[in-house]
């Protein structure tokens, strides 16, 4: 409906959200999102920490928003970003997909979810597959030694390096204090 006061573009009415969430609601361990760019902005360790849940209620803005008491059935606000959609369906796919692929069984090897980006506030390392070279482009030969003790230090070293340069907000200075790389970092960053 429009927005009292005036003002351009439709609201969503609360009536017809309250409806459909009273008639979904079913488990007492559930928890309703509301999708809104005044949210807090989406982490991995939100989707964490829903999958401990039995039920999930997304409910998703459009047009101009929806009428203010709908907040009122909303356990968390979510966003996806700074920026505006036309509705909140597309940030919606994104918890639903964040939270399944957590669902033990969903992927082949649940290892796969251990060392990706964001798990520890790091950037995932360098992935590599055959052939060792491919135009002129080789692969790093500490990944084709098999000396996993080293293996695992490069990974390291090289999701704080990803980190450091591509979104080193995400970067803790303890991290940088363990790494033996930090001081080559620290120095790259200062040029």
């Amino acid at each position: 409906d429009e927005p009292y006061g005036g003002g351009s573009g439709m609201v969503l009415k609360p009536e017809p959200i309250y409806k459909a969430h009273d008639s979904i609601f079913k488990m007492k361990n559930c928890l309703t999102l509301l999708m809104t760019p005044q949210g807090k902005v989406l982490k991995q360790r939100d989707f964490v920490r829903w999958i401990k849940y039995d039920q999930l209620i997304l409910i998703c803005g459009q047009y101009e928003g929806f009428d203010e008491r709908v907040r009122a059935i909303a356990d968390e606000e979510i966003s996806v970003g700074d920026y505006i959609l036309s509705g909140g369906e597309l940030p919606a796919i994104s918890v639903i997909n964040g939270v399944t692929r957590l669902i033990p069984g969903t992927l082949g090897d649940p290892k796969s979810l251990l060392d990706e980006s964001h798990n520890s506030d790091l950037l995932e390392y360098p992935q590599y597959t055959r052939p060792p070279v491919f135009r002129g482009i080789k692969v790093p030969d500490v990944l084709l030694g098999g000396n996993h003790k080293e293996i695992k230090l490069w990974r390291k070293d090289q999701m704080l390096e990803r980190t450091a340069h591509r979104r080193n907000d995400l970067i803790s200075k303890e991290d940088f204090k363990k790494s033996p790389v930090s001081k080559r970092i620290k120095e790259e960053l200062k040029n």
